[in-house]
């Protein structure tokens, strides 16, 4: 197979759009492309993303390798789309067992080792999957938060490497326990001097009585 089509979520404020990235291996000089509306920061996973399956011990394909990250008149910003390119890349060369990729989204930015490093935004891409129906993976970092998202379906990983043993059947990863905001007694504990910024509002605010 030389095609592969993964999911992960764009950051729009406090949404979070679908992307599907979509990659396609083609025989001739080796080349690395990246269209569908990218930023640089977009743009420098090529170099993360191809150290890490290295370092990984993972084959880089000597191909041309183009990803299209649709829908193509979205912007796309942040390292969060590391994970799935390399899952992308790895799935389309057959380095990873045959499993159903729809049922799953990615996000995550990858180091050159592997490891996976914290995106922002996991709230309201748990949500969003959570909608879905989908199984969110996710850095290990931002379990945490995103399992404040009641019904999400959430797998916590450190690295690029424990994704084949999952999808093996070998070490299937947990899931993240769901778990609820704590309530805050706002009572004794909110004070304006633990706002940062807005200085107009505070100063607006009526003096407390005395």
């Amino acid at each position: 197979m030389s095609l592969a089509c993964v999911y992960s979520r764009a950051r729009v404020g406090l949404e979070s759009p679908l992307v599907t990235v979509e990659v396609h291996l083609a025989n001739g000089l080796p080349a690395f492309h990246i269209v569908g509306l990218p930023e640089a920061s977009v743009k420098e996973s090529k170099d993360r993303v191809r150290s890490a399956i290295i370092n990984c011990g993972y084959e880089f394909p000597a191909k041309r390798i183009t990803i299209n990250l649709a829908p193509a008149d979205l912007p796309k910003e942040g390292g969060r789309f590391d994970l799935p390119i390399a899952v992308g890349i790895l799935a389309a060369s057959e380095q990873l067992p045959q499993v159903d990729l729809a049922q799953y989204e990615f996000a995550g930015e990858l180091a050159l080792s592997g490891e996976l490093r914290a995106i922002v935004g996991e709230i309201p891409m748990a949500m969003a999957c959570c909608k879905s129906g989908r199984t969110v993976i996710l850095p290990a970092q931002n379990s945490e938060q995103a399992s404040w998202v009641k019904k999400a379906k959430i797998h916590a990983i450190e690295h690029l490497t424990q994704l084949y043993p999952h999808f093996a059947r070998q070490t299937v990863l947990p899931f993240v326990l769901e778990k609820p905001i704590e309530t805050i007694e706002t009572k004794n504990h909110l004070n304006i001097s633990d706002v940062i910024g807005q200085p107009l509002a505070k100063r607006a605010l009526p003096s407390p009585q005395i």
